[in-house]
Parts: C-alpha cells; sequence; structure tokens
C-alpha cells in the first residue's frame, strides 16, 4: 500500500472488460457515467453515478470528457531496437534481421538503457502499464544489457516481464546473427538462471518478473529450446518465443526438422499454460486448436507483422478455440509507431480485412489489449480489468475534442478513433502520465538520451544495410 490517499475518479466513462473471455464473450461491465476508487495500489470499488460515501481522506478527480479504461498489457517487445528505428524499410524479415544484427552487435549498457527508457516512456504516453520485453542480444563486451532494461522499468514506472532470451546459433552454425552475439549452451542458461534469482518476483503485485525467452527455433538449438523449457518448469517462471511468423521460417522448419513451427515446439515441451509465443501468423487449424486444448498464448502484433508483410494472424480462430490472445508492439525496428493503443484498430483492421467484417469488434480488440494481455502473462487475476481486488493499473483517456467528437459509445471512439489524448495512467495507483505528460521521468531527457544511443549504433552500419 502507497501512502497516498484514497483516489475517487467521478463522472467518466467506465469501461471494465470484467468478462473473461472463458464465459464466450468479451464484453463486461459498462457504465455511461460512473466512478472508480482507488486505494493504495488496488481498486476498491467501481460502479455506476457518484461514488459513495468515503470513510477515508479522499482526493478526487474529475474525469468527465474521458473514459477509464485498463491499462493496455503489451504482450511482446523489443526494447532495445528503439536506438535503430528506420533501418531496412523495404525488407522482409530474414532480410531485415541480416541487416540489423550486425549493428545490435553494437549494445552496451548505456545504449540499452537509453533505448529501453525512451520505448517504456513512449508506450506508457499509449496507454501502457505492463510491458513483455524480449531482450536476447547480449553482446560480448556489452556489461549488464539486462539490468538496463529493468533499471530503465523502474525509471518510467511501468511492470516489466522481462524475458530472458538466448541464441546459440551464429553464422558460422547455420543462423542469422553474428557469432559475437551469441552463446553457448551453458551461459546461454546461467545468464537465464541468474536473471530469474536477480530479479524475479512472484507476488501478486510483482513490478519485475522474469521469463526464460530462446529467441526463435532459428536462431536456437534444438538442446537449448529443450533445456531452457526444464529451466524454466524448474523455477516456476513463463516461457516466450517468437513462432511461425513468416513462411520462410515455416519453409526452413519443415526443411530442417520434418515438421511444422507449432508441431516442432510441441515436440520440444513448449505447448501449455505457462507459454504465449509472438506472432503465430502461420498457424495451421490444428495448431490453433492445440493452443486452445493447451492454453498456449500468443501476442499478436499487427502493425510489425504488416510492416514486414509477414502475413496476419488467425486471432478470431484462436479466440473461437479459447486460446489466450494478447497485443504486443513488436520492436520498433519493425513498427516504428511504437504505441501499443495504436495496435487495438491495427488489429480489428487487420482481422476484418483477412477473417471477414464480423472477425473481430471493438469490444475485442480492447480485451485483446487489456484482459487478453493480462491471460497470455498469467496475471489475470491481478491485471487487465478495472475490478475491486484488482491492481490500479487505470488508463483515463480524453473524448472531449475534435477528434472524437459525435462517437457516442467510447469503445468505439477508442478503438475506430484516432488515438486519445492520455490524461492520467496510473499503475499501482502511482501517477505515470498527467496531463498528457510523463511524470517520473521528462520526456525530454529520454528524446536526448535516444538520439546519442542512435547514433552510437550508427557506427556499425553498413552501406550495404542502408538498402537493405
Amino acid at each position: 500500500m502507497t501512502g497516498h490517499p484514497r483516489t475517487v475518479i467521478e463522472g467518466a466513462a467506465v469501461v471494465t472488460v470484467d468478462a473473461p473471455e472463458h464465459a464466450g464473450t468479451h464484453i463486461g461491465s459498462e457504465h455511461s457515467e460512473g466512478y472508480l476508487v482507488i486505494d493504495g495500489d488496488r481498486i476498491l470499488d467501481v460502479g455506476p453515478g457518484t461514488a459513495p460515501a468515503q470513510d477515508a481522506p479522499v482526493r478526487r478527480i474529475d474525469g468527465r470528457g474521458c473514459v477509464l479504461t485498463p491499462g493496455l498489457v503489451n504482450t511482446h517487445h523489443h526494447l532495445y531496437q528503439w536506438a535503430t528505428r528506420g533501418y531496412a524499410a523495404d525488407a522482409t524479415l530474414f532480410d531485415w534481421l541480416t541487416a540489423l544484427y550486425p549493428v545490435w552487435a553494437g549494445l552496451d549498457e548505456e545504449i540499452t538503457h537509453a533505448a529501453a527508457s525512451a520505448g517504456l516512456g513512449w508506450t506508457a504516453l499509449s496507454g501502457c502499464t505492463t510491458v513483455a520485453d524480449h531482450h536476447y542480444v547480449f553482446p560480448r563486451n556489452g556489461g549488464d544489457v539486462l539490468g538496463a532494461v529493468v533499471s530503465a522499468a523502474d525509471r518510467v514506472g511501468v511492470r516489466l516481464h522481462a524475458v530472458r532470451g538466448s541464441m546459440d546459433r551464429g553464422r558460422s552454425n547455420g543462423g542469422l546473427p553474428p557469432d559475437s552475439v551469441v552463446e553457448d549452451i551453458d551461459s546461454a542458461l546461467s545468464g537465464t538462471e541468474d536473471a530469474i534469482g536477480r530479479f524475479h518476483d512472484p507476488a501478486p503485485e510483482a513490478r519485475i518478473r522474469i521469463a526464460v525467452g530462446p529467441c526463435s527455433p532459428f536462431t536456437v538449438s534444438t538442446e537449448l529450446m529443450r533445456s531452457a523449457a526444464e529451466l524454466a518448469r524448474s523455477h516456476g517462471v513463463r516461457l516466450h518465443t517468437h513462432l511461425a511468423e513468416t513462411l520462410d521460417e515455416h519453409e526452413q522448419c519443415l526443411a530442417e526438422f520434418g515438421c511444422t513451427p507449432a508441431e516442432y515446439a510441441e515436440q520440444l515441451g513448449w505447448l501449455g499454460a505457462d507459454v504465449w509465443f509472438a506472432h503465430g501468423v502461420h498457424l495451421s487449424e490444428e495448431a490453433v486448436r492445440r493452443f486452445g486444448e493447451t492454453g498456449t498464448g500468443l501476442a499478436h502484433c499487427p502493425s510489425s507483422n504488416g510492416r514486414l508483410g509477414a502475413g496476419v494472424a488467425p486471432v478470431r480462430p484462436l479466440l473461437d478455440a479459447r486460446a489466450p490472445v494478447g497485443l504486443g508492439v513488436d520492436g520498433v525496428a519493425s513498427n516504428e509507431s511504437g504505441r501499443l493503443g495504436d495496435e487495438l484498430r491495427q488489429a480489428l483492421l487487420t482481422s476484418r480485412a483477412h477473417h471477414g467484417p464480423q472477425s473481430l469488434g471493438v469490444r475485442e480488440a480492447l480485451w485483446l489489449g487489456t484482459r487478453g494481455g493480462a491471460r497470455c502473462l498469467g496475471r489475470e487475476a491481478e491485471l487487465g480489468s478495472l475490478e475491486p481486488g484488482k491492481l490500479a493499473d487505470i488508463a483515463v483517456w480524453r473524448l472531449d475534442g475534435l477528434g472524437h467528437a459525435g462517437i457516442d459509445d467510447p469503445v468505439a471512439a477508442l478503438v475506430l478513433g484516432p488515438l486519445p489524448r492520455l490524461e492520467r495512467l496510473l499503475c499501482g495507483g502511482e501517477p505515470v502520465v498527467d496531463d498528457g505528460r510523463l511524470v517520473p521521468v521528462s520526456e525530454t531527457d529520454l528524446t536526448h538520451e535516444l538520439r546519442r544511443a542512435s547514433t552510437q549504433l550508427a557506427r556499425f552500419r553498413s552501406t550495404d544495410q542502408e538498402v537493405a
């Protein structure tokens, strides 16, 4: 509990997202004019009309003209990539990676901290209170780059699920990354176990959690994939990796292992309620069914998949199979916008373009970005909806400006209209954004630090990478 007085937000539209997916609907309780009461780091009460009289000192916030939603949950990011936006702008995934891996070999602690701080600040300004960051590049002389990401989350004031990634297949072993950024199996596993011991907090109110995340089947050996799953389960932490993102990956997996990426993952023990994958664009009907049966989650990254021309994930079939599905920004080197709030609209548009006009509703899109994401991260009991007892991770969006005038449905305004101004963002009841500005850190400072980091990394960029 914090030392702040009880907070009451009144006069706003309230969208609770309190209907669980397994209830057969994504529509929860909504109040056209309602209130929300915060006590310490928890939601105490929520409902229609005016808040009841309180038995403690109260700070009141006028929510008129706004809509309250749960803080958004970003289920897949690569924060270090904030220092390499705009590279290989017209490349496919494999060509993009080939261009960028040599640049990322120049990462160090300072650059990573600047990129992560900027990325977390920017995604907070788009309504995001929880970020799962997949960091898998560990240059030999780069220092404590994972610790740099963790300290950035503490600086900005948001929750972080730090996925300790790894790669052990460099170019000399049939992989894409330079050998200078891959680890041997023992180093990868010991580094992952060390990260769990240093940072993982299993408490319900945790700000920092660790997951185990070998990068992908085409940069990681079978032995590391299997051993990583065993390590994660021995420590009770979650598993995450990229899977079935492109047709190139699909074809390589068939040629190398004689099966699809999803079948390969299952053979290695990588399906289950403690697993969520990124992308999943090229999943068969059988894979979708198995995801649903096993409770395996998916981080859907529509903007990044569009930027790299990878395709569209089967979100509607996955939801129908009752698999957990959340939204992800992905690295901003493949989604330069970098705002999770934008992914609500992008997910809806790409789903409808691919699966038809009834394939995803506006409330389902919001569910993906909140409760669905919390479910992917194993935190649905704590995050993702506005309910008494849950953590006070709350976004307050202003809808009374020109960009949303005349849209009566606040959820339609939020999802279909331009991303609204974020009036406030609270994480565990603590302010992260107030009056549209970051509270714990200066946006100007973040900008200057990021510009310096980008300039430092640009030294590793070749002429060939300019046009890749």
